[in-house]
């Protein structure tokens, strides 16, 4: 018994080190260029691509998720971010391209994340009830496993989007003050030409 419990312990830690250790990854596609990514996945796995773009032109980029047998799970064009989540119906190499060849000059700066499930497992034969009971108690912690791979990347990906949010906000306040000051330089020129021309106009012209 205390073995069971040791090892279901020992499952859970190296679950939840597995599940924090998950990081996004940050990526330059120039101009005219292609960057594909590939990952092993079992049959019946389920994976996750978060993907979001955080510099570079209009923040949009292609891209094209396949499968081993070329099949096209995904394509889309001109995507400033997404979150797309599959079930592998077959063993293989899956591959994540992203495509920036419609950027004449400008290189994208591109943050993404492949999120993956545990493969499925069956046990030959009718397993014994306690059996079945680690069974689902392992299923639970590996639900709440990927529960808090999900919530982490999806931090990451708010926090993304926050510091694109406000270096948007800081570059309009920026313009917005300067219009501003160009508005305000404009009308004390316009006034001191009307002073002028004003005190010109009735002016006394003395003959001599």
């Amino acid at each position: 018994m205390q073995t069971t419990v040791a090892k279901v312990l020992l499952t859970l830690c190296g679950l939840i080190l597995l599940s924090t250790a998950g990081q996004a990854f940050i990526v330059s596609v120039d101009a005219h260029n292609e960057e594909c990514f590939f990952e092993n996945v079992e049959g019946g796995t389920k994976f996750g691509v978060t993907f979001e773009v955080i510099e570079g032109g209009f923040l949009d980029v292609d891209i094209k998720i396949t499968g081993p047998d070329q099949h096209v799970m995904h394509e889309s064009e001109k995507e400033s971010s997404g979150k797309y989540t599959f079930v592998a119906p077959a063993k293989g190499v899956y591959t994540v391209c992203f495509n920036n060849e419609r950027s004449s000059m400008t290189p994208k700066l591109v943050m993404f994340s492949i999120e993956m499930g545990d493969a499925p497992q069956r046990a030959p034969g009718a397993p014994g009830e306690e059996e079945v009971g680690h069974t689902k108690l392992e299923d639970m912690i590996r639900e709440l496993s990927g529960t808090l791979t999900s919530v982490k990347h999806e931090q990451e990906y708010m926090h993304v989007r926050d510091k694109i949010h406000r270096s948007v906000n800081e570059s309009t306040n920026s313009r917005v003050v300067l219009w501003s000051t160009f508005e305000a330089l404009v009308l004390v020129l316009m006034t001191v030409g009307q002073v002028y021309y004003l005190k010109r106009f009735f002016e006394v012209k003395r003959v001599v």
